[in-house]
């Protein structure tokens, strides 16, 4: 398990690298277009070759972690700003009606697809990169309002919260200083999991063409402009399908290995 821990750190610290570099250097320019260089395959000029366009794969490719990373990132941050205090409100008014309320507005966002909340949000607002963050992010938020119930409920019947209650402390304040910081792990296991459906999810968006919009390059949209040519040039299709699943992969590792060392029943069987 330690090597799949450090292989999905590796993984992933490799998409933060690309993104983060991207902010100051590329191989060529993502967005200049060269036809008389088009479809190239990999080489010392272009490494991971050129497009339909000319353009250079490996410089969207770096463009594209920036994007992808950008709206997963955005969208676990609205899933967890709204669903956590969602979350520690339902559990400490367990079985009322507040409870009753957030549940049924999870099941009822949990019923629309975040690619029907996409276009339903596409359709007033037209598509960009931030209605896929919006519509992603809706999507996170009854993700974390369940696991953050789910966690809170075990904790409030145990004797330092009753004890925390005869001292005279509010349900607010034992949610903020006792609940959150127990359940946090299961927050911070959740939350990785998130990240990488958050980055799928972006690609499915920019595949069909609701996601960050041209010139801006993205994993999603290379792909779909690359399924024409699949057998003429391979490379354009196969280096941000590897991108897409290098980058899941690693953050479902690393997901994996923390809830590992955060859960203390894991730690106890080993």
């Amino acid at each position: 398990m330690r090597i799949g821990f450090g292989l999905g750190i590796l993984l992933s610290l490799a998409a933060l690298v690309a993104a983060l570099v991207s902010f100051v250097w590329t191989p060529a320019d993502p967005t200049a277009m060269a036809i008389a260089q088009r479809l190239q395959p990999p080489s010392a000029a272009h490494w991971a070759g050129t497009d339909h366009f000319g353009r250079d794969i490996a410089s969207m490719l770096m463009v594209g972690a920036r994007t992808s990373l950008a709206v997963a990132l955005l969208a676990v941050g609205i899933g967890m700003a709204v669903g956590v205090p969602l979350g520690l409100l339902a559990a400490a008014r367990r079985g009322g009606l507040i409870d009753e309320a957030v549940m049924r507005m999870n099941d009822l966002i949990f019923a629309f697809p975040s690619l029907v909340i996409a276009i339903l949000i596409t359709a007033v607002f037209g598509p960009s990169a931030v209605n896929a963050i919006l519509a992603i992010g809706i999507f996170n938020i009854p993700v974390f309002a369940r696991v953050t119930r789910g966690g809170a409920l075990s904790l409030w019947t145990l004797d330092y919260i009753r004890a925390a209650r005869v001292a005279g402390k509010g349900m607010a304040r034992i949610s903020l200083e006792h609940i959150l910081p127990n359940i946090a792990n299961l927050l911070i296991v959740q939350g990785t999991i998130q990240f990488s459906l958050g980055i799928l999810a972006e690609a499915g968006l920019s595949y069909v063409g609701l996601g960050a919009q041209p010139p801006t390059p993205s994993w999603g949209r290379m792909l779909a402009e690359a399924q024409t040519m699949v057998t003429l040039a391979p490379h354009v299709a196969i280096f941000p399908g590897l991108a897409i699943v290098a980058t899941v992969l690693g953050l479902n590792l690393m997901g994996d290995g923390l809830r590992d060392a955060l859960d203390p029943r894991l730690r106890r069987a080993r």
